[in-house]
């Protein structure tokens, strides 16, 4: 049943609320791409691989398990156990997908928690928390069960795990980013199907990936949102801070946003420059600014920053996108002592806009990735510090 109108829902992932507002879509409007791209440009090559080779280049580093992927680990071990006996009893296992990048590395995009078992299992050490033994097995407890892969090396069974041939279908570096980011939303086969920034997370190098984690475990930024974003497990974390450095890295909204066909195209196309072409000391300075934002939205806002907070309703609401990425950019050109002594201004003027101007509240509630709405939103919070002195 769609939200009624103004009415604030919370993301929902395994049962659990996440912190975070659900973005609504008007009627049944949804992101499309505008200029189909050509399937010729889709490159992606089968290839076999033993699961000892897989293992080694786990360990290596060639092939990486999403690194810092927060839903990499919520199988149990009974779960683990049985995957383990399926390849014991010599059941192929479903292919998987792999993102290559320019150095000849991949990345596990499809498939991830059936290799992270597998891994867990064979090469984990005793003292390693992912460690585990088989147990629960349907067809062979009584020969491995409540066995770690120590007690079977070197027989029968040890040499079926390391034989086992799997399918990877591995992307193509060359394949570009739009084609890529739509293939691997297509492809997901387990579990809860990666949303936009888990795949980006997928697609992305190290350089960006260790940027956002950096400022997803800030003080500053985990204080301004409550510790509602820690550790997210669907990466809204990374989302929100990387919506904030794509609008603090462009230009301008008509420039280099509205030539985009979606919210996902840009931030996909900003985390790849963070990757290959934003210099040190832009990053750097990108990350004080982002920390300025979120002291001075917590000393604004407490812990209803970037929340809605109407006149006279003093329930918490959860984190809104759009307000993150409006206020943050906006706050981090204040230092606080400039802030400060119209503070009352400013949140009496932001709380009587989110109680009665439909306009604003349309612009961070509906089909909140439009040219209009993040102008009007940007604008209408830029009056609200002219007004009060700014």
């Amino acid at each position: 049943m769609p939200p009624k109108r103004g009415e604030i829902i919370e993301e929902v992932e395994d049962h659990k609320k996440t912190g975070v507002e659900l973005e609504t879509l008007e009627g049944e409007e949804e992101e499309t791409i505008l200029i189909p791209w050509d399937p010729n440009l889709i490159r992606v090559d089968a290839k076999s691989f033993s699961l000892r080779n897989i293992l080694d280049m786990i360990d290596e580093g060639d092939l990486e398990l999403a690194p810092d992927f927060q839903r990499r680990a919520v199988w149990n071990n009974r779960q683990r156990s049985r995957l383990v006996e399926s390849l014991l009893l010599r059941i192929p296992l479903p292919a998987f997908y792999f993102s290559a990048n320019e150095d000849g590395k991949m990345l596990v995009v499809d498939g991830l928690q059936r290799l992270s078992a597998i891994y867990d299992f064979v090469r984990r050490k005793p003292n390693d928390k992912r460690f585990y033994k088989l147990d629960k097995l349907e067809y062979l407890q009584k020969e491995v069960g409540k066995k770690a892969f120590k007690e079977i090396e070197g027989t029968l069974w040890a040499r079926r795990i390391y034989a086992t041939q799997i399918i990877a279908n591995v992307v193509d570096p060359q394949t570009p980013n739009k084609v890529k980011f739509d293939v691997f939303k297509r492809i997901n086969t387990g579990g809860s199907p990666l949303n936009a920034q888990e795949i980006r997370h997928c697609m992305s190098k190290t350089r960006s990936r260790e940027f956002l984690k950096k400022l997803a475990t800030s003080d500053a930024f985990n204080k301004a949102t409550n510790e509602n974003l820690r550790d997210h497990i669907r990466m809204v974390d990374r989302e929100v801070i990387l919506r904030f450095c794509a609008f603090r890295l462009i230009d301008s909204i008509e420039k280099d946003y509205a030539p985009m066909e979606t919210m996902n195209a840009f931030l996909t196309e900003i985390n790849k420059k963070i990757d290959t072409e934003v210099t040190d000391e832009r990053l750097e300075q990108l990350a004080k600014d982002f920390e300025q934002a979120m002291d001075n939205a917590y000393k604004l806002f407490g812990k209803r920053a970037f929340r809605k907070w109407p006149a006279g309703n003093e329930k918490s609401y959860p984190i809104n996108r759009a307000l993150f990425e409006a206020w943050g950019n906006i706050l981090a050109d204040y230092d606080w002592q400039t802030l400060k002594p119209v503070k009352g201004a400013i949140l009496k003027a932001a709380r009587k806009m989110m109680t009665d101007d439909n306009e604003f509240l349309s612009a961070i509630s509906t089909s909140t990735s439009g040219v209009s709405k993040i102008n009007l939103r940007f604008s209408k919070i830029r009056q609200i510090l002219k007004d009060a002195g700014l």
